[in-house]
């Protein structure tokens, strides 16, 4: 007993430092060493040997299927974190992609229907608590999952980094007008830079873990402590079939951490993205990418601030992204904070080669299609892509395949 005491503590000890990473708002500094990209689905270099064990306990957790005695719904997405972050391995996108729902006014201005924009796809064997989307909505959108290799590095990046990148005035008059999008942390009660999420809605990881494990899978948590009850639902009915008192998410027995707690490790420590083949075309592609201004928002390299886990500690790593909000013609048309309904996040280009179909809604079925369907911030860049040759092309595509 008294060994398995001290076991318990050492994993809070542990996660406690584990999650101090999101607190702190990091340092610019220079000089960091570059990262290396992992196989999919491994976890980042570096890690101490206690790392690793949050890690795998945090890959348990996201591997786990739930049901409703765990928890489950009322209405959810997915049973496991997994279902929905799988390709091409553990942590990446997926194929469900989740309804988002409105009303776009003609003046612009966007209202949220009562329960949220989220509508779940599926809920627990009771009639009255699926979802339903109401005449009134006009705005109707797909999200697929978004992979999540590397994203620690992402979080590890100081805010200031992103406040330097914006530009919503555009100044520079380049016709790019990114902005970053400014959120207040569900945890640490704190504004600060948003980068996760298609709208840049989220600042940290651990909201990230805790709010997708209520909105997805229905498990209210110390974050999330109330059900989710989106329109169309009778909210007592829920609290009548939830066979769960919440918050459903507890500390476990043998380390004492909460599922939210496991999933930030996993999130946090996971690798990036391996590069694929650099060929002499992708060379050639990828100062063709920078000559047509696309690294304007696909920015090639970013670096962390200091960090208590000295994997993340300033460290030099490539998503090809600037995570900032962009309207670039391909919006979903939902408002989320103070991203507007025109707007989108950059999406990082790194593991791209494993992504298709692209965009938000998967719309696009390859590479060329989903440039050429780039606009308003990135039109000229699109049109210098249709000025060059066919063989220009094929090179650049070449790149965007070795990330």
């Amino acid at each position: 007993m008294i060994r398995q005491n001290r076991s318990n503590i050492f994993l809070l000890v542990a996660a406690c430092l584990s999650l101090l990473a999101l607190t702190l708002p990091g340092l610019v500094a220079q000089g960091g060493e570059t990262v290396v990209g992992t196989e999919y689905g491994e976890p980042i270099q570096g890690l101490t040997a206690l790392q690793f064990e949050l890690f795998r306990l945090g890959l348990e957790d996201f591997l786990e299927v739930e049901d409703a005695g765990e928890g489950l719904g009322p209405v959810f997405n997915g049973r496991s974190c997994a279902e929905c972050h799988a390709v091409p391995r553990i942590g990446g996108s997926g194929t469900m992609a989740e309804i988002r729902a409105g009303i776009l006014h003609e003046d612009g201005s966007f209202e949220e229907l009562p329960g949220g924009t989220l509508f779940q796809l599926f809920s627990i064997p009771v009639h009255e608590v699926q979802p339903i989307i109401p005449l009134e909505a006009n705005v109707i959108a797909q999200r697929q999952p978004l992979p999540l290799f590397g994203d620690g590095l992402v979080e590890a990046v100081p805010d200031q980094v992103f406040e330097a990148m914006e530009d919503p005035e555009d100044l520079d008059q380049d016709g790019i007008s990114g902005r970053a999008h400014r959120v207040v942390d569900r945890d640490s009660g704190e504004t600060r830079i948003g980068r996760f999420g298609w709208k840049a809605d989220l600042s940290s990881l651990f909201t990230f873990g805790a709010e997708a494990y209520l909105f997805e899978m229905g498990i209210t948590n110390d974050l999330f402590p109330e059900e989710a009850c989106p329109y169309g639902v009778d909210c007592e009915l829920v609290a009548l079939v939830d066979r769960v008192a919440d918050p459903e998410d507890g500390p476990e027995r043998s380390t004492g951490l909460r599922g939210i707690d496991n999933f930030a490790n996993f999130l946090r420590l996971l690798g990036p993205p391996p590069r694929g083949v650099i060929t002499e075309e992708a060379i050639q592609g990828e100062t063709i990418f920078t000559q047509i201004q696309c690294s304007s928002c696909h920015v090639p390299d970013l670096q962390t601030g200091a960090n208590p886990i000295q994997a993340l500690s300033i460290k030099r790593f490539s998503p090809y992204g600037d995570f900032l909000l962009h309207d670039i013609g391909t919006g979903d048309g939902i408002q989320a904070g103070e991203a507007k309904p025109e707007e989108i996040r950059t999406s990082p280009l790194w593991g791209i080669r494993f992504r298709a179909p692209f965009f938000h809604d998967g719309s696009a079925s390859n590479l060329n299609e989903a440039i050429l369907r780039h606009a308003v911030e990135a039109e000229n860049s699109r049109q210098m892509y249709e000025e060059l040759s066919e063989e220009e092309q094929k090179a650049l595509i070449a790149f965007l395949n070795s990330l």
